[in-house]
């Protein structure tokens, strides 16, 4: 079978996606999504203690919880290498490893959407249930952006890492 046999789509991956420039823009690009992430969300929780809110209603540490949980889960799912996930048990001492690898990068990301589910919660019950107008909904919507926005800086941060490259050598002892 011939390298194009095995294939599994039609069209063949751009070279410009192997080389070390991607890899680097893809993680700035990573890094400037988590820090527009928590920059959405420290900037609700300092409006919320200024004397420009009008409202009575504050961000307490219930909303910090998810964005926690989504920081904590980029952590786990950043820790993994690609290789691990597919790896045999004959090639990293100890049996399983693979297995292992799958299991703590399902929970990194299950920590990720968490947060994602808990911050829309916590915006669904603490701000749109009780109808607070935009300026003290804004606190959820934050939430929300801000743990979209980790999670979306774990996937490009992961996958740009994991890319295989042309120039790349593997020296194992």
């Amino acid at each position: 079978m011939s390298m194009s046999e095995n294939r599994l789509f039609r069209f063949s991956k751009p070279q410009w996606l192997n080389s070390t420039n991607t890899r680097t823009a893809g993680v700035y690009i990573a890094g400037g999504l988590f820090s527009f992430g928590f920059f959405f969300f420290i900037d609700a929780a300092t409006y919320s203690k200024s004397a420009k809110n009008g409202s009575d209603v504050h961000i307490m540490f219930v909303d910090w919880i998810p964005s926690i949980c989504s920081a904590l889960g980029m952590l786990v799912v950043n820790s993994i290498e690609k290789n691990k996930l597919s790896a045999d048990s004959f090639s990293y001492s100890g049996n399983s490893v693979a297995w292992k690898a799958r299991l703590v990068l399902f929970l990194g990301f299950a920590l990720m959407a968490g947060g994602l589910a808990g911050s829309m919660a916590v915006m669904t019950m603490k701000y749109i249930v009780p109808q607070y107008p935009f300026p003290t909904l804004y606190f959820g919507v934050a939430n929300v952006i801000a743990n979209g926005l980790i999670m979306l800086s774990s996937i490009v941060l992961w996958i740009c890492q994991n890319m295989e490259d042309d120039y790349t050598y593997n020296l194992a002892l």
